[in-house]
């Protein structure tokens, strides 16, 4: 296990509410393709932060590439809903991109 992903779980698991802590985390599981538990970290932020638009991009591409094509084009299309809302075009745009193609972002 990684210096990065040992110092992430602690940080996650201390209560930290950094939504970039959640993120990096759960990018270090879906590098490792530990897909459940990267979905589950998601998930947890999701939960402290439904305006964090990065990951509703890297959850869906990283599910659709596992094959799991529904549960990655709902986080995707979840997605533009959020970045519509906010106004952010660049991030609206690579979840379009990704939907279209499936998440081959």
């Amino acid at each position: 296990m990684s210096k990065r992903l040992l110092m992430l779980e602690k940080m996650t698991q201390g209560g930290s509410k950094d939504p970039f802590h959640w993120y990096a985390l759960a990018l270090e599981y879906a590098g490792q393709g530990r897909h459940d538990e990267a979905l589950a970290t998601f998930g947890a932020l999701r939960a402290i932060d439904p305006s964090y638009v990065p990951m509703y991009l890297m959850c869906g591409t990283m599910l659709v590439k596992a094959g799991r094509r529904d549960e990655g084009r709902s986080w995707l299309s979840d997605g533009i809903g959020v970045a519509r809302s906010k106004g952010d075009q660049h991030a609206l745009s690579e979840l379009q991109q990704a939907l279209e193609g499936d998440g081959d972002a």
